[in-house]
């Protein structure tokens, strides 16, 4: 099943009611010159259930304990943005699964070399997806699949900083002579806004596999709370670089993060992708990789499971 994304960018009180997020616009209710089928159609109910992510970009919504409770309790991942509407906030639940405390005892106990064999596999996945965009484009990628097909464990080399400079070089217009930078200038806003809500669903899928988001495989930064997301969401970026590629190339104004451009960036959990040989959203497809980390942490498996640009 396709999880939704709620995206609330106006003022709005969201609330539970018999098991369904309900929405209400104050200013539509308090507008005495609308009609009232105009403001009975102002109120919403969706089920819980169908919900994955919900991001609240405005400051003036208020959303109540028991919704965030409902919405903690079917593991949705439920983002809050600053003032800027770039998200800061990601409120995820501390239980989701029976078999949680195991999983937490295998990640914790995975070893050296384990991570190490994880993130050259990682790392492989993320190249590989990179260069099939840059062939996209046209972009020669000998360089690339060499790189990809030459990782070792731990990536001792540093391929993926390699891939990531010829990658960043080649992948918009000259003339915009990009630099990848979270405080650069554009499209560097659209990729921390998809890349934001990327690792919202990497790290909703990994608390649905029982893991610790915390306790990453190679990223080791001690104030990021979420090392583990960034690390497993890496082969996923290039989908949302795909996404931005796309919003430049369609020549749409990029400078500033329209609501058009948000709801574009917003689609990125249900867009398909290709997983295992099969074709799924991409939310289901996190899924796989998650519960593969997992078979890969207690041992009855050695492979991840990434998916593959086309």
């Amino acid at each position: 099943m396709i999880k939704r994304t709620l995206y609330f960018g106006n003022p709005a009180y969201i609330s539970l009611n018999n098991g369904q997020l309900n929405v209400r616009l104050p200013s539509v209710e308090k507008n005495s010159e609308l009609p009232d089928l105009i403001k009975q159609k102002a109120v919403a109910a969706i089920p819980i259930e169908d919900i994955g992510v919900v991001v609240v970009d405005n400051q003036q919504v208020t959303i109540t304990q028991g919704l965030i409770a409902a919405l903690l309790d079917n593991n949705v991942a439920l983002i809050t943005c600053d003032g800027t509407h770039h998200p800061t906030g990601l409120l995820l639940p501390l239980s989701v699964n029976t078999l949680q405390s195991e999983r937490f005892r295998i990640q914790m106990d995975a070893s050296l070399p384990l991570k190490k064999q994880l993130w050259q596999q990682t790392v492989t996945a993320k190249i590989y997806n990179q260069a099939m965009l840059l062939k996209r484009k046209g972009v020669e990628i000998d360089n690339m699949m060499n790189w990809a097909a030459n990782v070792r464990s731990g990536d001792p080399d540093n391929y993926e900083a390699r891939a990531a400079a010829y990658f960043w070089k080649f992948i918009f217009p000259n003339e915009l002579a990009f630099i990848r930078s979270r405080d650069g200038e554009a499209p560097n806003n659209l990729l921390n806004y998809g890349y934001a809500i990327l690792r919202a669903v990497v790290a909703r899928g990994l608390v649905g596999s029982g893991l610790l988001p915390t306790l990453g495989i190679h990223h080791r930064n001690k104030y990021n709370a979420y090392c583990l997301a960034d690390d497993i969401m890496e082969p996923y970026r290039p989908f949302v670089d795909a996404i931005v590629v796309q919003i430049v190339e369609n020549g749409e104004d990029f400078t500033e993060l329209t609501t058009s451009l948000k709801k574009q960036l917003l689609e990125i959990p249900a867009i398909n992708i290709k997983i295992g040989g099969e074709k799924s959203p991409l939310m289901v497809g996190l899924q796989r990789s998650t519960a593969s980390l997992v078979k890969c942490f207690d041992g009855s498996s050695k492979k991840l499971i990434y998916p593959e640009l086309e």
